[in-house]
């Protein structure tokens, strides 16, 4: 693979775009569950990036090396539209569970008051806690333990 600044004398094609370059940066996105990654040669800067519609198989993550067991959420999509939902206030990993071998923060049925922990969302290897921002019941959850969110993606519904 060749950098921008590396290629042939030939300048008649100077805005062309390293096609090996963008093939092996969408492999690396796709690879490491990224939605974006960004390259940058001297003047050159190419940015890959790719929209989550459905949720990916959970990626692995520093923070939880053990294996997390996928399971289905726990609620209809036409709940991440109630105006209960929790949406996410950043990018990054949704964990249910402190740790992998610890019970869940809430699970369906679950009441909750306002500021009860509800799961933990890491972003650049800080942990953020997602907190209820109204007192109810946990109605559905709409995430699974490791899986990648996105800003302002439902999280869970609160009745």
């Amino acid at each position: 693979m060749k950098y921008p600044g590396e290629k042939p004398a030939d300048n008649s094609n100077s805005a062309a775009v390293d096609t090996e370059l963008v093939e092996a940066l969408a492999k690396i996105v796709t690879r490491l569950g990224l939605s974006e990654i960004e390259f940058a040669h001297g003047d050159f800067k190419i940015r890959v990036a790719r929209q989550l519609t459905a949720a990916p198989a959970p990626a692995a993550s520093l923070a939880a090396p053990q294996p997390v067991p996928a399971s289905a959420p726990q609620t209809s999509a036409p709940a991440a539209e109630s105006p209960g939902a929790v949406k996410s206030p950043m990018v990054g990993t949704a964990y249910l569970r402190s740790a992998p071998d610890a019970a869940p923060f809430v699970e369906i049925g679950a009441r909750v008051k306002i500021g009860d922990k509800l799961l933990l969302v890491e972003a650049m290897k800080t942990f953020n806690e997602i907190v209820a921002p109204r007192a109810g019941t946990v109605t559905g959850i709409l995430v699974q333990d490791g899986q990648p969110v996105e800003y302002g993606q439902p999280l869970l519904v609160i009745e």
